[in-house]
């Protein structure tokens, strides 16, 4: 399992690279700005290979790889083994240190700022081929088939129809973290990085990857599907206005289907009604029945 993860981590990492390069050359940076991207996704997940010696999990809870990372590369100088200049230190420590945060806050130098939004881009939409190519067993501890029944807890609705990234202590079930991952493209920073989600086709893809059985999650699931496509298409179009959330509308259909099992209940109680009043007139006939019967054979005894 320990070598599993590793393997899984460093394809990751390549991938990074690839994606952080492929946005700063479509953003028409210089070369000094792409080589520094692909050197900051070759390190960005560095302090994840002690994660996984120690729990053998990726859990965030478990270690903040981030921070451990940076201790790694600065406090213990690894960072010389992988760059001798130091101009660049404070760029790459911060563009780390914040790669995994929930978002991106505080003040940063513009080139700090933009490294940190190319990093975040590119784990993102590499994280995007990790939930297509690995089994859904290995990426969530739960397999595809039993997820499929799940249902999204309401936090987590809130989060994604709020168009907005989910915390992972909300996350109660393996749905929720099925749902996180979508909820990732909310944080994209730039129109290139939202050229390559659409070119991967990775909305569809990742919703697509469960066979959702559970009515409302499936319905839920298709607005999900709409609503970021939505956002996609306003991002690539170059708008800056926020879109309104849609939490109503995901909440509706959870409630739509506690009132159809609330009145199918209510039919099954009236129906239950229905035959034990039935069953009463059946008895009091049948009572009466008995009674007459009894009354005939007393007159034809006299």
């Amino acid at each position: 399992k320990n070598d599993e993860k590793i393997k899984l981590k460093l394809v990751h990492t390549y991938g990074v690279v690839e994606a952080a390069q492929e946005i700063a050359f479509r953003k028409g940076l210089s070369d000094e700005q792409i080589d520094l991207a692909g050197l900051i996704a070759l390190l960005h997940d560095i302090g994840r290979f002690e994660q996984v010696k120690q729990y053998d999990s990726f859990e965030p809870s478990l270690m903040d790889h981030a921070a451990y990372g940076v201790k790694l590369l600065f406090e213990d100088g690894m960072i010389r083994d992988y760059i001798a200049d130091a101009r660049y230190d404070e760029i790459i420590k911060e563009a780390i240190r914040r790669h995994s945060d929930y978002e991106l806050t505080g003040e940063l130098s513009p080139e700090a700022l933009l490294q940190a939004r190319i990093i975040r881009d590119a784990d993102k939409l590499d994280n995007c081929r990790v939930k297509l190519e690995e089994k859904v067993e290995n990426l969530i501890g739960m397999a595809a088939e039993e997820i499929a029944g799940l249902r999204p807890t309401q936090k987590v609705l809130l989060s994604i129809g709020s168009l907005s990234s989910v915390k992972s202590a909300d996350r109660e079930n393996k749905l929720d973290y099925w749902v996180s991952y979508l909820a990732y493209f909310y944080d994209i920073n730039f129109k290139e990085s939202f050229e390559m989600i659409k070119e991967g086709d990775f909305i569809n893809r990742i919703i697509d990857r469960i066979d959702y059985s559970d009515p409302v999650t499936r319905a839920q699931m298709e607005l999900i599907r709409t609503k970021l496509h939505e956002y996609m298409e306003h991002k690539l179009k170059g708008n800056v206005n926020p879109l309104d959330s849609y939490v109503p509308e995901l909440l509706a259909l959870s409630e739509e289907e506690m009132k159809a099992s609330s009145e199918t209940e209510e039919e099954k109680e009236d129906k239950k009604e229905e035959e034990e009043e039935m069953k009463e007139e059946e008895n009091r006939i049948a009572q009466e029945e008995r009674a007459f019967e009894s009354f005939i054979r007393g007159v034809i005894l006299e």
